[in-house]
């Protein structure tokens, strides 16, 4: 009988074997979509937390993406170009170590979540969908219009960022850096749904107001959940940068937002895996259909209209019944 964990162990081993085969089969194109969708999967495990544990439906994750991709941006061009980022009051320069890259990437995404957190929670339901999304499009366009940085045509890194000890610019090195970063979010992400924080978290989304009546402020749990939410989204946007060693203001658009929605909808709203289940498909098919038809997210669309009706707890619930989750 196939059961959640066994499902989850199942499909990160795919995970690592695709890309393995590809590196001794010589394909370099299958490991950078698996890479691609390893890094997709970690910003859908930090949006879950929100949405799927929290109930949290954001439509302005992409600026927590976007921050975190245009942090490594920054840094790294003017690492390249020599030149320091400012130099008053005290003198700060770019740099291509991907560690203090990803510390800036989480620092700063964290920061932007929590300030936009504490006003949008003091909404719910669809004005705080509405409100997360403006604060998403506000950044999108603040960046069109910030020409130090590339404005529209967005600002190119030439050379992938390093990490001791590796060669980053090797495909299959790459994956692995990032493949273990997830099994690194997806541990943090356990331990706090099984802590206290996470329990509570969880009655929050099921009936604040007896959250309330043994004492605890349903708003604070929120803000922390939207805050590592928004940190864990970060750090992707800082690796899908360095994959593509590109960075654009359409990181920060609202497609990119519900694309990551939709990464957890494929897969199962609260579902661990399911972020990961979802990106992997998404990106599966994305290639595969896209070498069909140029408008492939027809095809997609009915696909995602299928697991939405017959699947509604998605792929995982639907090959695990409605099995508790186990984590």
């Amino acid at each position: 009988m196939l059961t959640e964990r066994r499902l989850n162990i199942l499909v990160l081993a795919l995970l690592l074997a695709v890309p393995l085969w590809a590196w001794i089969a010589n394909e370099p194109f299958t490991i950078t979509l698996a890479t691609r969708a390893v890094i997709f999967a970690i910003a859908g495990v930090g949006l879950n937390l929100a949405l799927g544990t929290g109930g949290l439906v954001s439509l302005g994750h992409a600026a927590f993406f976007g921050i975190g991709g245009y942090a490594m941006g920054i840094l790294a061009s003017h690492a390249q170009a020599y030149t320091a980022i400012f130099e008053w009051p005290v003198m700060l320069e770019g740099t291509k170590s991907m560690p203090i890259i990803w510390l800036v990437a989480i620092l700063a995404s964290a920061l932007a979540a929590l300030a936009i957190g504490a006003l949008s929670l003091r909404t719910s339901g669809v004005y705080f969908i509405m409100i997360t999304l403006a604060f998403g499009q506000m950044f999108y366009y603040f960046m069109i219009s910030w020409p130090a940085y590339g404005g529209e045509d967005g600002l190119s890194i030439y050379v992938r960022n390093g990490f001791p000890g590796l060669n980053t610019l090797d495909p299959i090195q790459f994956f692995g850096l990032t493949f273990v970063i997830l099994l690194l979010v997806l541990g943090l992400v356990t331990r706090l749904r099984a802590s206290a924080f996470g329990l509570a978290l969880g009655a929050a989304r099921q009936n604040e107001a007896r959250l309330r009546a043994v004492g605890i402020d349903p708003y604070r749990l929120y803000l922390l959940a939207f805050t590592l939410s928004g940190a864990i989204t970060g750090l992707s946007g800082a690796l899908f940068a360095d994959l593509n060693r590109f960075v654009s203001p359409t990181m920060f658009s609202w497609h990119t937002s519900g694309e990551i929605i939709v990464f957890i909808i494929l897969g199962g709203v609260g579902r661990l895996m399911g972020p990961v289940i979802g990106a992997a498909l998404y990106v599966m098919l994305e290639h595969l259909l896209g070498g069909v038809s140029d408008y492939w997210q027809i095809y997609f669309g009915a696909i995602l209209l299928a697991v939405v009706l017959f699947a509604r707890g998605g792929l995982i619930g639907l090959l695990v019944g409605r099995e508790v989750a186990h984590d």
